[in-house]
């Protein structure tokens, strides 16, 4: 019995997709994620990310909404985000 409607992802494209990074807190931490960010969706907005410090600032937790259009899209990104050597968690 073939499923027809089986997709690859529940995610209906396209859509805004929040993906949260996590890295030691340095000064240029926040640019250069917003740079690798914009290398896969070049309408984010810098303006919007969201910043949190940790509870000792120690580490500092970016959230960045991007417009998703397809879940190749979203794969490029987590992978460049996970191997870059400033970032410790992309969830």
């Amino acid at each position: 019995m073939a499923d027809e409607n089986k997709r690859e992802t529940l995610i209906e494209f396209p859509c805004d997709f929040p993906i949260k990074v996590m890295g030691v807190r340095v000064d240029d931490f926040a640019q250069t994620i917003a740079e690798v960010v914009v290398r896969h969706d070049s309408g984010f907005d810098v303006a919007c990310m969201e910043m949190r410090p940790s509870s000792k600032g120690n580490y500092l937790s970016l959230t960045c909404t991007v417009r998703a259009v397809s879940q190749a899209q979203l794969d490029a990104l987590y992978r460049e985000l996970s191997s870059h050597p400033m970032v410790k968690v992309v969830l």
